[in-house]
């Protein structure tokens, strides 16, 4: 291994966290954005639906990856990034313009996704040994959901919540306020980005000299019998759903968190705070038990069933909570607070072990392509819960029913997993 694999991952890892945040930046500032900008409930629902739009072009950018390298893909990334973050400052006074040219930043962002969400296995796998894999794994793939939790904590902080008297939100000097402030954030997002493309752009090696193990120096499958292998393989199909269903349900909720607890009167940067919190506590957690993964093989389907359990727990008392008319259970805070942490915590941090066991279910398939598929479908399932949710916005109910009842599914079809670890078993029996 070679010491260059830590600024290969910060780069990549940072990257993933700009990602992140520009996709956010408008869920936990809506009630601003609104006043600022005109925005509707369907533009601030689209702001966040153009994330799994942008997972269309996916098996491009997997194709990309798996003949062109790492660093052609990352460079293409971060110039969407870069145009899209660019397009959402030009200063044009028409309103409508202006919302056209935010919608078209957001969806130049989303084009990124596939990259960030996607290459954490294949970066690691490429310049890390064995016993480091599945950290590398994890900070590279977590780094992305903490972007988006530093804009649950960013937005409310520098955007002020147009919480006043009718008087005041009519005021022009308020709005003009609120848009500068909003302004602000987007001028140094966009700053943020172009930085990391520059510091891409002067050094991102696709590849390490020599391969860190006998599992990145093997060959792998071509790119059409790799999707004939994984659309054909059960139980990797299985683990897909799983992975899938309730992560993709997640991230739907998870980007309109302001809009589902603005009925039970938590302010924006309450929301805010717990959204920051449960995503934080899901990257801290799921990095460690990468770690511990590392330390301890062959447990990824022991770990994922303690955290799909946890998960089922966290999100079914969140939503008898949110029915304390019925259930009589204390709505507090401190009840919101702890429930939608947890259930971030448990959720977030199952992705790196999910990465890990996908890849060495359908070894020889190359990492990118596996990742691609999964992330894909877990996109499918967060578009259409917030297609849904676009059109019947005024409905939270059967969206906080959609959390349990995916995390049990999730639960049910890892206990009937069978777990194989192909890719180990060449680095530890055939490597000695």
């Amino acid at each position: 291994v070679y010491g260059r694999r830590w600024l290969v991952l910060l780069l990549f890892s940072v990257l993933g966290f700009a990602q992140g945040l520009v996709w956010n930046s408008w869920g936990p500032i809506q009630n601003s954005a609104r006043l600022a900008f005109g925005f509707s409930s369907w533009d601030i629902a689209l702001l966040v639906f153009w994330g799994p739009i942008g997972f269309a072009p996916c098996f491009f950018f997997m194709w990309l990856m798996d003949k062109k390298g790492l660093r052609v893909t990352v460079l293409l990334t971060s110039s969407l990034m870069v145009l899209g973050a660019g397009l959402r400052c030009v200063p044009v006074s028409d309103l409508e313009i202006r919302k056209k040219l935010i919608h078209g930043g957001q969806l130049l962002n989303g084009l990124a996704g596939p990259t960030v969400m996607n290459a954490a296995p294949f970066l690691s796998t490429t310049w890390f040994s064995p016993d480091e894999r599945a950290t590398a794994t994890a900070i590279a793939s977590l780094l992305s959901y903490l972007g988006a939790a530093g804009a649950f904590l960013v937005g409310p902080l520098v955007v002020p919540s147009p919480n006043g008297s009718a008087h005041q939100l009519g005021s022009g000097s308020n709005t003009e306020h609120i848009k500068d402030r909003i302004e602000a954030v987007l001028y140094a997002e966009f700053g943020m980005v172009s930085l990391i493309f520059s510091a891409a752009l002067a050094y991102f090696p696709s590849r390490p000299p020599f391969p860190p193990s006998v599992a990145a120096a093997s060959q792998r499958l071509s790119y059409r019998r790799s999707f004939c292998r994984l659309l054909s393989n059960f139980r990797f199909l299985m683990i897909a759903l799983a992975y899938a269903i309730p992560l993709g349900v997640f991230s739907g909720w998870s980007g309109v968190l302001d809009l589902i607890l603005t009925p039970v009167h938590v302010s924006q940067v309450d929301a805010g705070w717990i959204g920051f919190w449960s995503i934080v506590g899901g990257c801290v957690v799921g990095i460690a038990m990468a770690r511990f993964a590392d330390f301890i093989r062959g447990m990824l389907k022991f770990i994922l069933l303690l955290l799909l359990s946890g998960a089922t727990l966290a999100s079914t008392w969140f939503t008898l909570t949110c029915l304390n008319s019925v259930t009589h259970l204390p709505l507090t805070t401190a009840t919101l607070y702890t429930s939608c942490i947890l259930l971030g915590i448990f959720l977030n941090s199952s992705v790196p072990i999910f990465f890990e066991l996908f890849v060495e279910t359908v070894y020889p398939v190359p990492e990118g392509i596996t990742c691609g598929v999964v992330t894909f479908l877990s996109n499918v399932f967060m578009g259409v819960l917030l297609f849904f949710l676009t059109f019947y916005h005024t409905e939270f109910s059967w969206f906080n029913w959609c959390l349990p009842g995916s995390c049990l599914l999730s639960l049910l079809l890892i206990l009937c997993f069978r777990e194989s670890y192909d890719r180990l078993y060449l680095d530890v029996v055939v490597s000695v």
